[in-house]
């Protein structure tokens, strides 16, 4: 399995100094001063795209190896409107291959931990119910709509989910396959779980995370967007990811 793939980023660190960036700013008044940058359809677009992201539905991957994967996931998650990614970094650091990842990597929120243990008191303090992926698993995919606030857990490209966390998982899901092939990969099963998890649910993030959200967007996005918040007296230092720039 790859590790050594040119292209990769520790996204989740970048992503952390840049969210502590943010923290910094007032995100409302950068968002009003980047607004005149955009068209009223980008802007309408940005605010729709928010206003359907899931704070109900979550992933939680278990020490990933492949660069890969870890991307393609990341990627499934964005485009199913999942917010925030959950990862156990028992083994090693999470690494993403940038040229799968293709930029998601900016819209979903990214939480890493390095045992077991505060991966699972994490998802407990918010409430959702781990279910674990496996072959034998008591529910199928539409199954998930059902579930209030739900956390997939997905496991190791090797090993499979740690007994640990199996352990906390109160049931598991599986996919119906009729071929010979007995398994899926990590991030083709998490795209097919988090489409029917997340079909027919609205969005529900909090308005003022919806602001953070937006003024993020038109942060990463508008060129030169570091330039003008600082001739506005802004501070700057730090608020860009590889690829700040491009529109999404």
């Amino acid at each position: 399995m790859r590790r050594t793939t040119p292209n990769c980023s520790y996204v989740a660190r970048e992503q952390q100094r840049l969210l502590q960036a943010l923290g910094e700013i007032d995100a409302p008044r950068a968002a009003l001063i980047l607004e005149e940058f955009v068209t009223p359809e980008r802007a309408a677009r940005l605010r729709a795209v928010f206003a359907a992201r899931h704070d109900a539905v979550t992933v939680l991957m278990d020490a990933p190896h492949d660069p890969h994967n870890g991307a393609a996931v990341i990627r499934s998650c964005d485009a199913f409107g999942v917010h925030r990614l959950h990862v156990i970094e028992r083994l090693e650091g999470f690494l993403a291959a940038n040229t799968v990842a293709r930029g998601s990597e900016r819209w979903v929120d990214l939480h890493t931990y390095p045992t077991v243990a505060l991966g699972i008191a994490a998802l407990g303090r918010s409430g959702h119910e781990l279910v674990a992926t496996h072959p034998d698993g008591e529910l199928i995919p539409t199954d998930l709509a059902a579930i209030p606030r739900l956390c997939l857990v997905l496991g190791n490209e090797r090993d499979g989910i740690h007994e640990e966390l199996r352990a906390a998982c109160k049931k598991s899901v599986r996919i119906p396959m009729r071929g010979f092939a007995e398994s899926l990969n990590v991030s083709v099963t998490a795209a097919i779980l988090l489409q029917h998890a997340t079909t027919g649910r609205p969005g529900d993030l909090s308005a003022q995370e919806r602001g953070l959200l937006y003024a993020r967007a038109l942060i990463l996005t508008v060129p030169h967007a570091a330039e003008i918040l600082a001739a506005k007296g802004m501070p700057t230092e730090g608020i860009s990811l590889p690829g700040a720039g491009e529109e999404a």
